[in-house]
């Protein structure tokens, strides 16, 4: 899975040429969720809560370049990096 960014142990990525809705994925430690970037739902997986909150405040700072990554990636274009949470 392509990373596009890390911050307290998440990791964040994407894969490419995936189903819809636009989503991406989220890692910490053994576990993952996948997250819709358009209502930022948990679509499949589950985090801890601390985990799942800075992944959410993240996400919705990062909203257009999320949407942006998705469209390149539906094009087999090398994804952008995206700033990690401070």
């Amino acid at each position: 899975m392509p990373e596009i960014s890390r911050f307290f142990g998440i990791i964040i990525g994407m894969y490419y040429n995936e189903h819809n809705p636009p989503h991406f994925h989220a890692k910490y430690g053994d576990d993952e969720a996948q997250f819709n970037i358009n209502t930022l739902e948990i679509i499949r997986g589950n985090l801890p809560a601390r985990a799942k909150a800075l992944v959410l405040e993240w996400a919705a700072e990062h909203r257009p370049e999320l949407l942006n990554n998705w469209e390149l990636s539906n094009n087999l274009i090398k994804l952008n990096k995206v700033d990690p949470l401070k």
